[in-house]
């Protein structure tokens, strides 16, 4: 079903170059348009046969129950090269992370950076320091291994060796992790409760730690039937492991699922794994990543010698009401730049770090690390920019709720507003790159689109997007946005429909 659906959308496309259509209206400047019952074409100059060429293509079939909002500009002349849908609203999916990394970029700039400082409430004697560690946490979401080549725990090691340094061998106090810069609303609104297992879907909080997550690496026993190896990263004790996959013959395929049960860390691991199998990867959450962090951070100072005589705790847990302006700084640590961070966000579409910078602005600009802070700042920042905020639909950071409304003519607003304005080159770098990295790495591939394309994927259930630049064959700049809800075909006929498209403007040429 899925070749034939390829195939006729392959067909209409070739057809429609091919072939002269009627001409309907006269006027090359007019929006392209399709209605339910018939579909306008134009005169035949090379912009409109681009434009009938474009009905066709979204007058798939295959769509015939769904819907596209398409909208695409000249950066350069100004002129709509198509529109279809455009001032409809749509669920965007990760489409919502162009609205946050932009307005990131506008309100807190490029080179803004995070701190996450290790203060003490007590004094040092002998090498035994009297007294509690405080983690701070500011709502860096890069505390991982994805800045230190794969080393997860680098952070702690650094904090340990600036303990040992002060002569520090013991300490009589706990480990308490500061998550109160953020609120404790730790999932948006609108999530689906059953993806909260996994990493796509980790928890928000202002102290985090490998992206709230831990990493399982899953190899296969010695012999059929014996249970799977494994392995997890960081080594911890905050979670339980349930291991029932069991080794599977070589020919048989390796079919892994978790499973942890909300408000524990439980981690159930199920299913099967060929004895030939490669290492199977994946990464599960954990409940409470500010208890996590402060675990984690105990077991790399026993690591190094240090004895704890106390706990890790949660502040939240705990009667602490530090004064950090009379507390003593032991250890810090600096994110990279926001021009870094937003990269991780836009090109491995990744919720998490876009879930933290949401939040960060509802703190620094609303004065609450809050969804509803968050949405407020947003929105004011979208209205100095054209948009709307009484036309736009925001619950969260990274597009996961599906209570998110956009159109795509906000879109194109917004990506066009960025193309004028000094960071648009952070902006631009950030966005995956067709054939090359990211989330369009595997696509367009050997097409003019390949290394030319910047956009943004999207996906949710039923929901599909694509949005961001490509030049055409003659250099022209041009901004696009596509979205397709409510389907119901395999995702990969939008992939290709929007790949489609996306080589057609790159080849178009108004010559």
């Amino acid at each position: 079903m899925i070749k034939k659906l390829l195939l006729f959308s392959i067909l209409v496309y070739f057809y429609s170059c091919a072939s002269a259509q009627k001409v309907v209206e006269s006027k090359p400047e007019t929006e392209s348009k399709i209605t339910d019952n018939e579909i306008i074409y134009y005169e035949d100059t090379a912009l409109n046969q681009l434009r009938n060429e474009l009905n066709e293509i979204f007058k798939d079939p295959s769509f015939s129950n769904a819907h596209w909002g398409v909208i695409v500009q000249s950066l350069e002349t100004g002129e709509y090269i198509y529109r279809l849908n455009e001032h409809k609203s749509f669920i965007p999916a990760s489409n919502m992370k162009l609205f946050t990394t932009a307005v990131a970029l506008l309100k807190l700039g490029p080179d803004f950076k995070y701190k996450t400082y290790l203060y003490t409430d007590g004094e040092i004697k002998g090498g035994i320091l009297y007294g509690n560690l405080f983690i701070r946490g500011s709502g860096d979401p890069t505390i991982s291994g994805r800045f230190t080549n794969g080393d997860v725990t680098k952070t702690f090691k650094d904090w340990a060796d600036s303990l040992l340094k002060l002569g520090i061998s013991e300490i009589y106090g706990n480990i308490v992790g500061d998550d109160n810069y953020f609120d404790d609303q730790y999932m948006g609104t609108g999530w689906a409760w059953d993806d909260e297992t996994y990493w796509y879907s980790a928890h928000i909080s202002a102290l985090s730690f490998n992206d709230n997550c831990v990493d399982f690496e899953i190899y296969p026993g010695k012999k059929i039937n014996d249970p799977a190896i494994i392995k997890i990263n960081p080594n911890t004790n905050y979670v339980q492991i349930k291991n029932q996959v069991i080794t599977v013959h070589p020919d048989s395929s390796t079919k892994i699922d978790f499973f942890r049960a909300p408000g524990t860390n439980i981690i159930n691991v199920f299913g099967k794994i060929s004895l030939k199998s490669k290492p199977y990867k994946e990464s599960i959450t954990v409940h409470n990543p500010t208890l996590y962090t402060a675990t984690v951070f105990k077991e790399v100072l026993e690591s190094k010698g240090i004895r704890i005589t106390g706990s890790p705790v949660d502040i939240d847990e705990t009667f602490f009401k530090p004064d950090y302006e009379k507390m003593k700084v032991l250890a810090s640590y600096e994110s990279p730049p926001l021009s870094e961070i937003i990269k991780v966000i836009n090109k491995r579409s990744q919720n998490f770090y876009a879930e933290q910078v949401f939040r960060t602005l509802g703190k620094i600009f609303g004065g609450e690390g809050s969804t509803e802070k968050s949405i407020e700042v947003v929105k004011n920042t979208l209205a100095q920019i054209g948009i709307s905020p009484d036309l736009i639909s925001i619950y969260d950071g990274s597009g996961l709720s599906r209570l998110n409304l956009v159109t795509p003519f906000q879109v194109i607003t917004l990506l066009n507003y960025m193309f004028k304005h000094e960071y648009f080159s952070y902006f631009y770098d950030s966005l995956p790159i067709a054939g090359v990295d990211g989330t369009l790495e595997t696509r367009m591939r050997k097409t003019r689109a390949q290394g030319n394309v910047r956009a943004k994927t999207g996906y949710v259930q039923y929901a599909r997007a694509l949005s961001g630049y490509v030049k055409t064959k003659d250099g022209e700049m041009l901004s696009f946005s596509m979205i397709t809800n409510n389907y119901l075909i395999p995702t990969a006929v939008a992939n290709m429909i929007q790949d489609i498209v996306c080589q057609r403007l790159a080849e178009f040429s108004r010559k």
